[in-house]
């Protein structure tokens, strides 16, 4: 599955369950709330949690890790559908970035 493939599923899965109405600061909201539950996963992996209870294997954070990093991706394409941004261009436009701001002297 391509990543416009991935958006069009998202937005009809979405639509479907009416999330994707919900305006652009409360999917920000959304997307910050992923981005610290990404934090958490990787803290787990990195330097580990200290919480009773919590008994993740290795395996376990790794998925946990992959599940998050794709929760931010789903609420960046959701916000790239809502403003008609071509996900695909993203890339385009970092890479663009980087060589003008670190390629030039």
């Amino acid at each position: 599955m391509t990543l416009k493939q991935h958006q069009n599923w998202l937005v009809d899965f979405y639509k479907q369950r009416q999330w994707y109405q919900y305006s652009s600061f409360i999917r920000l909201n959304f997307l910050t709330e992923e981005v610290g539950e990404l934090s958490r996963a990787i803290r787990a992996i990195e330097i580990g949690r200290d919480h009773p209870g919590e008994h993740e294997t290795a395996v376990e954070r790794f998925d946990n890790l992959h599940e998050e990093l794709a929760d931010v991706m789903d609420q960046v394409l959701i916000l790239c559908s809502q403003y008609d941004v071509d996900p695909d261009s993203l890339m385009a436009f970092s890479e663009k970035k980087l060589k003008k701001r670190f390629e030039e002297t």
